[in-house]
């Protein structure tokens, strides 16, 4: 039996608190894994910045990469690592850089999924180019912005078509505050949204590989509060939903780790926002989640690459736009749906691998998140985003959720 060491390389951002407790959990569990007559140990390095010859070789088995498909070197040294060196990559670059979340409209809405009535309009504004006045002046045509508002029916939500973290998003209940919104749009290219309303559930789905998690979500509190401290709190149909709903959107698009908002009225779930494959993974945002997240992300790394998972580079969509085609109820596509995405990530294979060579997990992960080292990560993420007169009670207000947490998983 040979000793093989796989490496986890974490593309990183601004990212504080989140790497510090997968590192530190990943070293307590000090893991050994029997595969295929080896002996696998694991190792986790922060991946850096810097030139690269596009043959060199690649030191990773896997790569999480986080916010780094801003940074062109980082994005363009993982693509070159996934065609040349046969590199992990979650999230798939090619599928970040082309699928914004107007794609990923129009493919749900051809699977068949109630996505809300969407428009796309031209900018308000251009950025100047020696060809912008000739083409305008050849293609563009007036349009009647209140006249689409009338048509989609008020109120709707104005948001940027290849939006994030909830900028440039308007709800609109008039035809005055359209045109003002549209005024300020400046540059961007705008959807306009049909509100779904009324609804007595927002929930953001977030799944990472296989893994799903349904919370309660409040868009309208602050940021450390919107995600809500409730479990267990829908019906276990609405769950299998909005579950079968995330794990298809995410492996259609070959996004290992993403959320899907869905808001629930008359029985019905209508996702809303759904590409977001660069979902909150800060405790100032997550706090009674971020456990569950660390967590999930150890086990689907550590999975990928103790398994040798193989990168699909290429998406294929023909099996999800064949069941499309099917006369079925939508809830049995759906259903189908999920099967394909299930597959996809190996599911059952997972669920295996986890209960053999990961049982200890919750156990040490329990004991880490009451550690100093955990509460000083909490710390350190609160002093990088609030004024120094609010370090101390935000500090202990995500502690003390961390610990909530911590209750919660304990007793269930």
């Amino acid at each position: 039996m040979a000793d093989v060491t796989k490496r986890i390389g974490l593309s990183l951002g601004a990212d504080i608190c989140w790497p510090i407790c997968y590192e530190s959990i990943m070293e307590r569990l000090d893991l050994s894994i029997g595969m295929k007559g080896d002996r696998q140990r694991f190792e986790v390095e922060r991946v850096t910045i810097e030139p690269f010859n596009l043959q060199q070789p690649v030191k990773y088995d896997v790569v999480i990469d986080r916010l780094t498909h801003w940074y062109h070197t980082s994005r363009e040294w993982i693509k070159k690592a996934i065609l040349l060196n046969d590199l992990y990559v979650y999230n798939n670059p090619w599928s970040l850089q082309s699928n914004e979340k107007q794609t990923s409209y129009a493919a749900m809405m051809r699977l068949g999924l109630p996505v809300p009535e969407t428009w796309m309009i031209p900018p308000k504004a251009y950025k100047n180019s020696a060809d912008l006045e000739p083409t305008l002046k050849k293609y563009a045509r007036l349009f009647d912005l209140a006249a689409i508002g009338d048509k989609i029916g008020y109120p709707l939500f104005m948001k940027p078509y290849d939006g994030g973290a909830w900028v440039g998003v308007n709800k609109i209940d008039n035809a005055d505050e359209l045109r003002a919104a549209y005024e300020e749009s400046g540059t961007h290219v705008m959807n306009l949204q049909k509100g779904v309303l009324p609804y007595d559930y927002f929930v953001r789905c977030v799944g990472l590989g296989p893994q799903t998690r349904c919370v309660n979500y409040n868009p309208s509190a602050p940021l450390h509060d919107r995600y809500m401290m409730d479990h267990d709190f829908l019906p276990e149909e609405d769950r299998q939903v909005l579950e079968d709903m995330t794990l298809t959107i995410n492996a259609f698009f070959g996004w290992d780790f993403n959320s899907c908002e869905a808001l629930r009225s008359n029985g019905t779930w209508y996702p809303i926002d759904f590409a977001n494959a660069c979902p909150d993974s800060q405790v100032t945002s997550l706090h009674f989640h971020f456990p569950w997240l660390i967590k999930a992300n150890i086990r689907w790394s550590v999975f990928c690459a103790s398994t040798d998972r193989p990168m699909r580079a290429n998406l294929d969509w023909g099996p999800y736009l064949k069941v499309a085609g099917r006369d079925l109820d939508p809830r049995e596509k759906l259903r189908e749906y999920a099967k394909i995405a299930r597959k996809d990530l190996e599911a059952d294979k997972f669920e295996r691998f986890c209960k053999k060579h990961l049982g200890h997990l919750d156990e040490v992960a329990d004991a880490f998140f009451g550690s100093d080292v955990a509460r000083d990560a909490v710390a350190q993420k609160v002093r990088a985003l609030f004024p120094p007169h609010e370090h101390e009670e935000f500090t202990e207000l995500f502690w003390q959720r961390i610990q909530k947490a911590r209750e919660v998983e304990r007793a269930s």
